[in-house]
């Protein structure tokens, strides 16, 4: 791996340089399903700096693999915080609106809603998730 490469940010890969614990190294975190899976690539046990890094990224890649998660450097919501269980759709009952957010290609965030009173709590819902469905195909087909 070139020296150039390992400038840039690897999703799921930190860099802990503790001093005070005579710590260096990668923590590699991989979380699918609820669960979180983690291993730290010390740089004197796996041949220095870039070496553990190489290391950390072929578990993270070769862990992927195995649990089944598809590789991919974007950042994927799976859980959704809010309480139509819908990630990206929120029932705002001040505005009696659906809101619907997401992130386009370019990285920026996008937002839309759909009115209740227009269209009635049920379907309101039907379309703010078919939205947010079709803004999330847009962004993971880019």
């Amino acid at each position: 791996m070139k020296e150039k490469n390992m400038l840039e940010k690897h999703k799921d890969i930190a860099r802990i340089d503790q001093e005070s614990k005579r710590t260096h190294g990668w923590y590699v975190r991989v979380r699918f399903n609820g669960q979180t899976h983690s291993k730290f690539f010390s740089d004197r046990k796996h041949g220095g700096r870039y070496a553990s890094l190489e290391q950390g990224i072929a578990w993270r890649n070769e862990t992927e693999v195995k649990l089944g998660k598809v590789r991919s450097n974007r950042n994927i919501v799976t859980v959704s915080g809010t309480k139509t269980g819908v990630v990206g759709v929120r029932l705002n009952e001040k505005l009696n609106r659906y809101e619907v957010s997401w992130v386009m290609p370019s990285g920026k965030q996008g937002k839309t809603s759909v009115a209740v009173n227009k269209h009635g709590q049920a379907k309101a819902f039907e379309i703010a998730c078919a939205i947010r469905e079709e803004k999330n195909r847009e962004r993971l087909a880019s």
